[in-house]
């Protein structure tokens, strides 16, 4: 056989960039880029795995988004994103434009509007690896025995993790290799590499997720979402039109069945759809910071409006109640697994928004307010942690640390979705149940816990849900907070 070495690469043709005034033309331009680089390696790898001889080396580019401007131009700097810092190029590559579609027209159409000049679109000069431009496509052949002869990277690119990365986001690199700045804060290949994950972990496609996301630890809220799912689908006013349960499940019959699937994901996700992705997202990411990193380096490269952990924790005052609510306003880091992203000296504010949806929830369902609703709902420090089992260990440590941090609640998941969406640019927020008292002994015993979470569970669901139909009716430039951006951010949100 040839030497990989030796091979000539063949592309599909690589016109040159053209620019656009308009972000509609753009994004076309952008998705028929992308389609034909995908198609033409399908078209080779259905030939090469029907056995045809290789003489070649495949290859095909990410499309880019390039914006050059000359002058520092006056923006509405009230907006978090839209525009760029200073004069400069600035340059991303595009994965999936067709999943992107609306964020692209608008993010694109921002540039244009405050900078008064066209985009470039056009190649990039980064290979599509051959794994993601097969992702979800129907049209691949594949052999019986679904072995190939021959290695892939010998003819083909693969994912290339040491450039799959978050080293825009954790602010480490501030120029492309051409010299360019970054216009978005990952690159094609690190969303398409989230995208796969996403699929695996959660048993649905991305195009299903939703741009309000629900966290959770327990099966339990999972039934009760799909059924407040099923009652929306039986009204007709309520604008929501489908919903989506692990494999890719799509109802909207109310009184449809869903399958059993012999084997859950790790992270059983369900979304409850609304045009333009204005739905919400439930996933069950079980438990430990793990999973909650998992989860949210992935979900983010979606560029969700907002995520919201309610779970349960254990509360750490005397003068709570099993059943009571946590609302995060700071975070105890002690999960240990953002140390090397995020340093635990970087502080994690609240958000104003998403925490006045979250306490005019719990208002509105409880039907509760002022010194009345302090008796079922605490504001304070939510600590998390990283041994589930902490409880054991001499508690003259931990417990001092975490009175000394003034924490009322302690879980293993809420700081790191809070700090995985400070880094990322995503609004989040924390609404805690407390489910057992481990300094003062009350655990919970199989007839407690039944009789809670048959009282508080779909209660505290549906103060998620408020909060997120709340954070929905605001305009998205509103809860995309400018104390979320640094001192030189990227353009795209």
């Amino acid at each position: 056989m040839t030497s990989p070495d030796s091979l000539r690469i063949e592309t599909p043709p690589l016109d040159p960039p053209a620019a656009f005034t308009e972000p509609d033309a753009a994004v076309a331009r952008l998705i028929e880029l992308h389609s034909e680089a995908t198609r033409f390696l399908v078209d080779a790898f259905n030939r090469v795995a029907g056995g045809a001889p290789v003489s070649t080396r495949f290859r095909a580019y990410y499309p880019e988004v390039r914006l050059v401007t000359s002058r520092f131009d006056k923006v509405d700097s009230r907006l978090s994103f839209g525009h760029v810092t200073e004069p400069g190029a600035y340059a991303t590559t595009i994965p999936r434009p067709d999943l992107f579609r609306n964020y692209l027209r608008q993010q694109i159409g921002l540039l244009m509007t405050n900078h008064g000049v066209p985009v470039s679109i056009g190649p990039s000069d980064t290979p599509i690896p051959l794994h993601f431009a097969m992702a979800g496509r129907g049209d691949v052949t594949l052999p019986e025995n679904g072995e190939l002869s021959l290695s892939l990277r010998d003819i083909f690119d693969v994912p290339d993790l040491e450039t799959t990365n978050d080293d825009i986001v954790n602010g480490e690199r501030t120029r492309n290799a051409d010299g360019s700045r970054p216009l978005a804060l990952f690159t094609a290949q690190r969303v398409d590499y989230s995208l796969a994950r996403l699929a695996h972990y959660t048993a649905t496609a991305p195009e299903h997720f939703q741009n309000y996301v629900l966290f959770t630890n327990y099966q339990f809220y999972v039934d009760e979402f799909e059924a407040f799912a099923r009652a929306q689908l039986a009204n007709p006013q309520s604008g929501y039109t489908s919903f989506v349960a692990p494999g890719d499940a799509v109802i909207t019959d109310p009184d449809a069945p869903l399958p059993d699937l012999p084997r859950l994901p790790q992270m059983p996700t369900y979304h409850l759809k609304r045009a333009n992705g204005a739905g919400m997202t439930l996933v069950n990411i079980g438990v430990g910071p793990s999973n909650a990193k998992t989860a949210t380096d992935h979900i983010a490269v979606l560029r969700p409006h907002a995520w919201v952990m309610v779970g349960h924790c254990a509360g750490l005052r005397n003068s709570q109640a099993l059943g009571d609510f946590v609302l995060a306003h700071a975070y105890l880091r002690d999960d240990n697994v953002l140390d090397a992203d995020l340093p635990v000296w970087v502080p994690i504010p609240a958000l104003a928004e998403i925490q006045i949806a979250l306490q005019d929830a719990v208002a509105q369902v409880t039907e509760l307010e002022g010194y009345a609703l302090k008796q079922i709902m605490r504001t304070g420090t939510v600590a998390t942690i990283d041994n589930r089992n902490w409880e054991l260990r001499d508690h003259s440590g931990p417990v001092q640390r975490l009175s000394q941090s003034r924490a009322i609640a302690l879980d293993m998941e809420s700081a790191t979705i809070a700090a995985n969406g400070f880094r990322f640019r995503v609004p989040y927020g924390t609404l805690l149940c407390v489910s057992d008292k481990p300094l003062h002994g009350e655990l919970k015993l199989p007839g407690m816990a039944s009789g809670f979470y048959r009282t508080q569970v779909a209660r505290h669901l549906k103060i998620g849900i408020r909060a997120m139909e709340s954070l929905r009716d605001m305009p998205p430039e509103k809860i995309h907070s400018r104390k979320l951006r640094s001192f030189s951010e990227t353009a795209f949100l």
